[in-house]
């Protein structure tokens, strides 16, 4: 299940007035005060979502709690709540399969549990009005960082395609949270959640795969340090 906890900012932006009363798809009532006091769930997947307006259009920032691997919506339409789920989901997975082939990790992926479990875990989800303190943190300096670039470009990203660019700007950026000693990337902590949620994987198989993707990295710095020597 999709679990979006919804800041001030976005509990409005996903409701409506119609004929004088708010319709709104959040729960009155979360189950709990944190997102980390719910019920685990095996496909259970925490996301707290912001909202900001950028040159006079609404932007929406998505962030895994667990991972704090993030996404961001340019040019979202109000209270399309459903319209809002299909994107997200097929961001999501863009960006994994993304990661996966620039990364050399297929080897890792079984497509058949993946699309089963994937599609298992998106088939619902639900909405409160729930804060995190620690995401709300990293969501504010990433939306100031699109900011900024937004003034640069003159625009919000035009298609899907150049913010899922973005989106893999900032989960390459290293961060640090309460339960990590050191710092860590969102993009491998999401591929290493997304292997053993949705593909099977024992922590064997995890960690060869942050083995390769760590090996990818290093060639590709190699290949750069060649090239900039000729």
């Amino acid at each position: 299940m999709l679990i979006f906890n919804c800041t001030e900012a976005a509990s409005k932006f996903f409701s409506r007035v119609q004929k004088g009363k708010v319709i709104s798809p959040l729960e009155l009532t979360p189950p709990s005060p944190t997102p980390e006091e719910d019920e685990p769930g095996d496909l259970a997947e925490q996301w707290l979502v912001h909202a900001i307006t950028v040159q006079r259009k609404h932007v929406l920032f998505v962030i895994h709690i667990k991972t704090r691997y993030c996404m961001i919506f340019a040019d979202a339409k109000k209270a399309d709540v459903d319209g809002f789920v299909q994107r997200f989901s097929e961001r999501w997975l863009y960006g994994l399969m993304r990661h996966a082939t620039q990364n050399d990790l297929f080897h890792w992926v079984d497509g058949e549990i993946m699309q089963q479990r994937y599609k298992q875990a998106c088939r619902e989800h639900v909405f409160y009005k729930r804060r995190h303190r620690g995401a709300q943190k990293h969501i504010d300096d990433i939306a100031w960082i699109f900011q900024d670039f937004a003034a640069e470009w003159g625009e919000l990203p035009a298609d899907e395609y150049v913010a899922g660019r973005f989106d893999a700007q900032m989960n390459d950026a290293p961060r640090l949270s309460k339960g990590h000693k050191d710092y860590y990337w969102p993009d491998e902590e999401m591929i290493a959640h997304w292997l053993r949620t949705y593909s099977g994987q024992d922590e064997q198989g995890v960690q060869a795969a942050r083995d390769r993707r760590k090996a990818v990295k290093q060639e590709i710095r190699d290949l750069e340090h060649q090239l900039e020597r000729q």
